[in-house]
């Protein structure tokens, strides 16, 4: 838990730097070059995406939190869970979008375009797979309700 936490605060950090310094930096870059012209939705497609990656950050931790103090199988954590697949959904759009932004005129090579709906589609699937573990978890809680009726049902036999 302790490595993950390491990390997620190494990716938080690094996107908050993206956003600040790396942006500035991209935006100047950009008015001079080919991209010029499509430098403002670029650059909103990118903080917005990077938006999304600090929210799956924080409800990830919050989620490492639940599991640590041993109450992850409640129904709190659906919200994290929902807002996780949400941020994910949302951020394959915003690839999306980077793409079709790109791909209009010949300034992009088709292959980067290529590569960025093959980006979108992995983001489509992480979605998916964060959906089967949310439908996992769903079980996991009602197992325990159930769990914890019978054995209130086992104590008044008792």
């Amino acid at each position: 838990m302790l490595a993950l936490r390491a990390v997620m605060v190494a990716l938080h950090a690094g996107s908050v730097f993206a956003q600040t310094v790396m942006v500035a930096m991209l935006a100047g870059a950009m008015e001079e070059s080919v991209l010029g012209g499509r430098r403002t939705p670029v650059l909103v497609i990118m903080v917005l995406g990077l938006v999304t990656v600090q929210v799956v950050l924080v409800h990830v931790w919050r989620l490492v939190t639940m599991a640590q103090r041993g109450t992850v199988f409640s129904p709190a954590a659906f919200r994290d869970v929902h807002l996780v697949i949400g941020a994910f959904v949302v951020f394959a759009l915003l690839v999306f979008a980077l793409g079709v932004v790109l791909a209009s005129g010949e300034v992009v090579p088709p292959v980067v375009v290529a590569l960025l709906g093959g980006a979108c589609l992995a983001a489509v699937g992480v979605a998916l797979i964060v959906l089967v573990l949310r439908i996992l978890l769903a079980q996991a809680v009602a197992r325990d309700v159930e769990a914890s009726q019978l054995w209130a049902e086992l104590a008044e036999v008792i």
